[in-house]
Formats: C-alpha cells, sequence, structure tokens
C-alpha cells in the first residue's frame, strides 16, 4: 500500500484514553515536521479507549486530510498496534511516537534523517532514563537477560522506537506472524545492519498507561519468542544429571563388593544405589522430554512461518 510519494513518513499516534493529549501531540507534531519540510501521514489508532478519544481523533482528521484514523476492536497494546500500522501505513518508511512525546519530535526527524542516508532500519536507544528505579531496573534486567539468553540483541538501555524503510514494512507484512512476539524483536532479527541513535529520555508525565501486567505479558510474550533457552537447559539437564548417575554407578558397586561398602572412609548405606538409580531415570527422563521439546520448538518455528532467510534489495 506504498503512496506514490518516495519521501514519505507514516507516524504512528497509538491512542489509549489519551483525548486530552491528543491536540497537543497533533500540533507538536505536524509544526516540527513541516517546519522540518518532511511529508507525513499521521495515523492515529485508538486502542480501545473508553474516554472521547475517538471524538477527538475524528476531529483531528476532519481537519488535516494527512491524519487517518482506526479504531481497534480490543485493547491490544503498543506493540500489537505497531503491527497492525505496517499494514494500512502507506509511507516509504514508518516510526511511531507516544501520545505523551516523551519519544521527542526532534527524534523522530534524527531517525527520518538517518534513513534519508540510505539506512533500512534506525533505531533509537536510551542512553539515560528516570521512570523510577524499580521501573529502571525491571528495564534493565529485562534487556540484559534478552541480550543473554535470546537470538536478539538489544541496544544498551534498551529500545521501543525504531524507523523502519517500506522494504522492511513489506518483509513484516507478508513474512511475519504477530502473535505473541514484538516488531522490535523481529526486526531486530531481520539483520539489514540497523543503525542507532542515543537519546535521552525525559521523566514521564503523569501515571504511565503501561501498567506492570502489560510489561510483564510483553516480556514473556518477546523472551519466549526469541529464546530457545528454556527447552536447551532442560535438556542440558536431564542429560548432566544422567551422566552423573551413570558414573556414580560404578563407583558404588566398587564400594559395595570390593571397599566393604565404605567409599572414601565413609558407609554407604544399601539405599543410596536405589537412590542414584532413581535419580538416573529421572534425569533421563528430563532429557528424553528436552529431546522432544527439541522437536516441538522447531514445529513451533515452522508454525510462526518466520523467513529462514532475507535476499535484501539491491539500491
Amino acid at each position: 500500500m506504498a503512496n506514490e510519494n518516495p519521501r514519505l513518513l507514516s507516524l504512528l499516534l497509538p491512542c489509549f484514553n489519551s483525548a486530552q493529549r491528543l491536540w497537543p501531540a497533533y500540533e507538536a507534531i505536524s509544526q516540527q515536521l513541516d517546519a522540518a519540510l518532511i511529508p507525513f501521514e499521521l495515523l492515529i489508532m485508538d486502542d480501545g479507549s473508553r474516554d472521547n478519544s475517538w471524538e477527538v481523533a475524528r476531529a483531528i482528521a476532519q481537519k488535516d486530510g494527512r491524519v487517518r484514523i482506526f479504531r481497534m476492536a480490543r485493547n491490544v497494546t503498543p506493540p500489537y498496534l505497531q503491527f497492525a500500522a505496517f499494514s494500512v501505513c502507506r509511507g516509504a518508511c514508518i516510526t511511531w511516537i507516544p501520545d505523551d512525546l516523551q519519544f521527542p519530535v526532534s527524534m523522530v526527524i534524527a531517525l527520518y534523517r538517518k534513513w534519508e542516508e540510505g539506512h533500512k532500519i534506525v533505531v533509537s536507544y536510551r542512553s539515560s532514563r528516570n521512570d523510577g528505579w524499580f521501573s529502571d531496573l525491571f528495564s534493565n534486567l529485562y534487556y540484559r537477560i534478552m541480550n543473554r539468553l535470546s537470538e536478539i540483541n538489544f541496544p544498551p538501555g534498551g529500545t521501543d522506537v525504531y524507523l523502519a524503510d517500506r522494504e522492511i514494512i513489506d518483509i513484516m507484512n507478508t513474512r511475519i506472524h504477530p502473535i505473541h512476539t514484538s516488531s522490535v524483536v523481529e526486526m531486530l532479527r531481520l539483520g539489514f545492519d540497523p543503525v542507532f541513535v542515543p537519546y535521552n529520555r525525559p521523566p514521564r508525565p503523569g501515571k504511565s498507561r503501561w501498567t506492570w501486567r502489560k510489561k510483564m505479558r510483553h516480556a514473556k510474550d518477546t523472551f519466549f519468542a526469541s529464546s530457545s533457552f528454556p527447552i536447551r537447559a532442560i535438556t542440558n539437564l536431564g542429560l548432566s544429571i544422567s551422566l552423573l548417575c551413570l558414573l556414580a554407578i560404578p563407583v558404588l558397586i566398587y564400594a559395595r563388593f570390593f571397599a566393604h561398602s565404605r567409599l572414601f572412609g565413609f558407609p554407604v548405606p544399601g539405599w543410596t544405589t536405589i537412590i542414584v538409580l532413581v535419580a538416573f531415570f529421572n534425569g533421563l527422563m528430563l532429557f528424553c522430554l528436552g529431546v522432544v521439546a527439541e522437536y516441538i520448538w522447531r514445529i513451533y518455528e515452522e508454525v510462526k512461518a518466520r523467513p529462514g532467510f532475507i535476499i535484501r534489495k539491491e539500491d
């Protein structure tokens, strides 16, 4: 659904109970992008708001033909709104901005300028943040775990906002199944030599609508969508237990028949053998479950229909 304008920027503005924020956000976005001579379309997506956000969005769309509005059937949270925006955007590139402008419009312009230089994926990352010590601790821990145990390498401080070229948009629309994952994870998996742009994240005005319940669900979805660590851990644990018990069996046999039921001077009771055998077979079962899980993991990967490779278009 690409537009004929090869410079058009699609800008997603997620909307959830945002009646008081939409007009200020629209005015700041339009003024700064117009001043920067960046042609744009603004995609306002109402994510199941319970106030009059939809009526405000309609008023903005009636005033400015560059504004297109969409209404979700239910609240799906911003990660899924991004996939929805991919399916309807007309721009040569796309990014998004929160309605509280915690991600500044100036950074949208900076990402766009990098895209104009020929980069397909431009990722912003937080060089600093101040969301409260507990929230910051949780975010830093999440990104460390993801970088260590998953296939994804996030930039320092993590990222939410990026700009993607039309080629990436088309891949996300046709090759990625947007279930229990996020566009950031799927985009970083593609490659395309992303460039990273730091910014200082200002404090959030007011109470965040990105609740802990939503954060935890998103963290779980993105981790299991990009990491096989839990399955591999079960397999390795079962194999390790089985090998240790297998090595212990001849040692116990030697102690029983050739060392008068003593090992390094310590008595070896008769029930020790039973415990070792039980542990051995439990480890063997864990190992077998891990092997089966390896196959289930591969089935899971096939069902997601992710591309095994991407052939990059030549400029």
